[in-house]
């Protein structure tokens, strides 16, 4: 892939994970009028995007670094959504929304610092997608079983947080070995 080709803006890839970043309000909203169907819908939709958006990027050669920055900025502002809102129905989302804000700070910082260093943008990890999953999942579940009982939402909280919790640390690891090899170079 070229350089030229990296730099690309309007792709639909690119406008899929616009489109997630737009729903974050609209899903705020529908949430805070009334939880079930239509928030439900609404992260259905951000997650075929989500979904739909690398899929493209790969199979037409549509994968920019502008895409490689928006999708996790796109993630993240759905989930802190997703995380904020069941807060204020199942307190112990205070975990993995205390350890998503802690993570994304220092691995947003690392990774900014990794690419200054290196020159280079690096894309999602597969454990990072696995956590992704899973704290969708978690959060959907929630929203579909409102009155889930108490210790199965601590349960799928607890192994939402451990998946979090591993991604954060093999995300630190790559990110600070990336600036260590730039800086010895």
């Amino acid at each position: 892939m070229t350089a030229r080709e990296t730099r690309r803006v309007f792709t639909i890839p690119n406008m899929l994970t616009t489109l997630r970043i737009l729903l974050v309000p609209a899903f705020i909203w529908a949430y805070l009028r009334r939880p079930g169907g239509l928030p439900v819908l609404i992260l259905a939709i951000s997650a075929l995007t989500d979904l739909l958006d690398g899929k493209i990027a790969r199979r037409f050669n549509q994968v920019s670094d502008l895409g490689k920055l928006l999708d996790p900025i796109a993630d993240k502002l759905t989930q802190g959504a997703m995380l904020g809102c069941l807060l204020t129905r199942f307190p112990h989302f205070w975990i993995p929304f205390g350890l998503m804000i802690v993570r994304e700070a220092f691995v947003g910082i690392t990774s900014l610092l990794a690419i200054k260093k290196s020159g280079h943008v690096e894309g999602a990890e597969m454990h990072g997608k696995v956590a992704t999953v899973l704290l969708y999942g978690m959060a959907l579940s929630h929203l579909l079983f409102y009155n889930m009982p108490g210790s199965l939402s601590d349960a799928l909280i607890a192994v939402t947080t451990v998946a979090m919790g591993i991604s954060f640390a093999l995300y630190a690891k790559k990110n600070l070995g990336i600036m260590r090899q730039a800086q010895d170079s």
